[in-house]
């Protein structure tokens, strides 16, 4: 590591983990993770949140659930550059959410 440079310093390729409330565990890269604004604030560095210094957010739902917001969120940050809504593919990630599963999302 070169001098000048903390541990403390982070960056959006850093992983984080996303974790279920049934014990599973997700790492996804922290850009991903702050698709979602409650995550943003929880891995702010300049925040007071014990996540932010472990790097583990509870999700608070089951696995299955937690898996879905994990999908949505990389959904959500690899198409936030793009153009016109038209070229999103929604309908792509709206067929892999489980009928099951779908009140709870």
């Amino acid at each position: 590591m070169e001098s000048g440079q903390s541990n403390t310093q982070v960056s959006d390729n850093d992983w984080v983990r996303i974790t279920s409330t049934d014990g599973f565990s997700f790492i996804v890269r922290r850009k991903t993770a702050k698709a979602s604004g409650t995550m943003k604030t929880m891995l702010d560095t300049s925040s007071s949140y014990a996540e932010a210094a472990t790097k583990t957010c509870p999700s608070g739902q089951r696995a299955i659930i937690a898996e879905k917001l994990v999908e949505y969120m990389s959904f959500k940050s690899y198409y936030e550059t793009v153009g016109p809504k038209e070229d999103i593919p929604l309908h792509e990630f709206m067929e892999r959410i489980p009928r099951e599963v779908v009140l709870e999302l």
